[in-house]
């Protein structure tokens, strides 16, 4: 009776180097002894000075970074393993102690490699030593960096991540699901296959051989333009022949290919002729998202996303990205912006592939609001996803019809969103809630109910949706909402006042002697809330002094401090002191939850320098300052 599990082991093997390089029978008896370990995000491997293990390792699912320590002591990712990365190569190679950390970023499935039983390969086959062998040189997962290359043990002090290293020599990764059509297949229908699997090109097979190629581009210029009917067979505007290789080609052979044939695809063919099977393709965009974690890349990968999965290991992409922004001191603002658009994109594309996942299109037009931090385009780190839906006004006898598919489109968007890794709202404000699920009329009746009751509860429940933002859909929708919370402000100066007594309720985090306030009990005692006590309480004024002078469209509370700055002059220094601390201490939270591997929001304050505790109380002097204005402008002595 065959190893089934062994079986799916190999199988995952052989899509990644070395074991790539391995014949089917070698590949097997390795997959046999392999071990398959489960941990919990947070969870170390293996840490430096560990004596070696009898395994290395490779990524089955999640996410691993490897880590060495800063100049303060202070773990500082070097590198970031995901599915297929190979890490943990030591003990193959030096017979000594581990130097880096390896620690899951997420849960994560992960494969141990058997030394003795692999290390036979790396002496008779010289590709499967050498990749390990200068894997192990560069200290990363990477093993064609030139910047170890001819040693075998590198300077552990100097260990760094190489982003923009060289990638050369690295096997290019291979799409397996590709679109076949015989030669007679029409071209609309192509065209229909090719926009149905989202791929930008279909391949051409005669007996599963490769005989030509069609893709995007071909489209574009010969049927777009009217040359060439539809009806048409492919045969008649496809590529022959077929440039093709075999599984192992490098990014420099795929690159150099494709410029010397002006092609963005190659096929992959079981002797890398068009004489056998196709086993899959290579196209430019796949090289360009194997290359780096840049903006521009990541967004083209969401956008073509075919999976949760997939998005999934995106976002661990993004907040690598978002690491290295902040270690190379790029301004929050800028930071801010980029990663706003990126998660962004990620909840459209997610609304876009539940949308196809739903029996029928949508019954009526819809947009959906993303609330709170990411609502006011400051959402670093994986926090709480708060969101909202609303759809236009349809008859009375067909609304709660209507409502039913919007909840069930919304169940599915916040489950896929949760598992990328954006957890439930503890409250529940979120739009698969029939609370959050409503027409244009039924919102502004909400906001009304809110504006006028205006008690306790419904301050704390309509001031997240004074900050959202329009992610999916029809503007117009949201719009009108938005031009009816101004309306009914309007010369409210009692629902101002009620504001701003709930702005006052987190008074500045600094007691007798300037020390820090901390939680008094509960499972975060002794820790400092650094949301409660000072990223809200100056998202609470900015929000309320935005709404007095009724400014509509600015949802950052930075950036709404700035505008305060230009609409009162007399204050313009204290809001600019408050423009600042707002970034200053959300840029220190997410400096913090990347640290910690949390959200940030509760901190160790003895495990802070002297300068960073400097920093923060210079930010609480501001919110001080910004409180007593609320209290001379606002009657908030009758609230309290």
């Amino acid at each position: 009776m065959s190893n089934t599990i062994a079986a799916r082991i190999a199988d995952f093997l052989n899509d990644f180097p070395p074991f790539s390089l391995l014949d089917p029978n070698e590949l097997m008896g390795i997959a046999v002894s392999v071990k398959v370990l489960y941990f919990e995000k947070g969870k170390y491997i293996f840490s430096k000075g560990d004596s070696m293990h009898d395994y290395f390792y490779i990524v089955q699912k999640g996410a691993v970074d490897l880590q060495k320590s800063d100049l303060n002591n202070q773990p500082e990712t070097i590198d970031k393993c995901d599915e297929g990365d190979v890490f943990g190569l030591r003990p193959l190679f030096a017979k000594e102690n581990y130097q880096i950390n390896a620690i899951t970023d997420e849960e994560s499935l992960i494969y141990a490699i058997p030394l003795e039983d692999f290390k036979p390969f790396t002496i008779s086959n010289p590709q499967v030593g050498n990749f390990l062998m200068e894997s192990f040189a560069s200290n990363t997962r990477n093993p064609y960096s030139t910047e170890n290359r001819g040693k075998l043990v590198s300077d552990e002090s100097e260990v760094s991540l190489q982003k923009e290293a060289l990638y050369d020599l690295q096997p290019v990764p291979i799409v397996k699901k590709m679109v076949k059509v015989s030669p007679e297949t029409s071209i609309k229908k192509a065209a229909v296959l090719m926009s149905k699997r989202k791929v930008g090109s279909v391949i051409v097979v005669e007996n599963e051989a490769p005989v030509g190629i069609v893709t995007d581009v071909d489209f574009r210029e010969l049927v777009v333009t009217g040359k060439m009917g539809i009806e048409k067979p492919v045969s008649e505007i496809m590529k022959s022949p077929v440039i093709c290789y075999s599984k192992g080609i490098t990014m420099a052979q795929a690159q150099l290919t494709m410029m010397k044939h002006n092609i963005n695809h190659i096929c992959i063919t079981k002797d890398g002729t068009p004489n056998t099977k196709v086993k899959g393709i290579i196209s430019e965009h796949d090289i360009m998202v194997s290359q780096g974690n840049n903006p521009s890349v990541l967004m083209k990968a969401i956008n073509r996303a075919s999976s949760t999965r997939k998005l999934k290991r995106i976002r661990g992409k993004i907040m690598f990205l978002l690491e290295g922004y902040l270690k190379s001191n790029i301004p929050l603002t800028h930071v801010s912006k980029i990663i706003f658009e990126l998660n962004d994109a990620t909840i459209k594309r997610t609304i876009d592939r539940c949308l196809e996942k739903m029996d029928t299109p949508p019954p009526a037009k819809f947009a959906w609001m993303s609330l709170g931090s990411q609502g006011r385009k400051e959402q670093l780190l994986h926090t709480d996803q708060d969101n909202a839906l609303v759809f236009e006004d349809v008859p009375e006898d067909k609304i709660e019809e209507i409502r039913d598919y919007f909840l069930l489109l919304a169940k599915k968007v916040t489950k896929r969103l949760n598992i990328i890794g954006y957890e439930f709202c503890p409250a529940d404000m979120i739009a698969r809630n029939p609370k959050y699920c409503l027409s244009v009329t039924e919102w502004k009746n909400q906001f009304s109910k809110w504006v006028t009751t205006s008690g306790n509860d419904e301050i704390l429940l309509c001031q997240i949706f004074f900050d959202f933002n329009i992610s999916y859909g029809d503007v117009r929708l949201t719009n009108s909402i938005s031009d009816h919370i101004f309306d009914i402000l309007k010369g409210n100066r009692n629902f101002l006042n009620r504001l701003a007594a709930q702005a006052l309720r987190n008074p500045s985090p600094l007691g007798f002697f300037r020390q820090f306030l901390v939680e008094q009990d509960g499972e975060k005692k002794d820790l400092f809330d650094i949301k409660k006590r000072g990223i809200m309480p100056l998202t609470d004024v900015a929000r309320l002094l935005i709404l007095e002078h009724r400014v509509k469209n600015i949802s950052n509370t930075a950036e709404r401090f700035e505008k305060l700055a230009q609409l009162e002059p007399n204050n313009k220094e204290i809001y600019q002191a408050a423009a600042y601390s707002s970034k200053a201490l959300i840029k220190f939270r997410t400096k913090q939850g990347l640290l910690n591997k949390d959200s940030g929001r509760f901190i160790n304050l003895e495990s802070l320098g002297k300068e960073d505790q400097i920093k923060l109380k210079r930010c609480f002097k501001t919110i001080k300052e910004i409180q007593e204005l609320i209290k001379v402008r606002f009657e908030t002595a009758y609230y309290l």
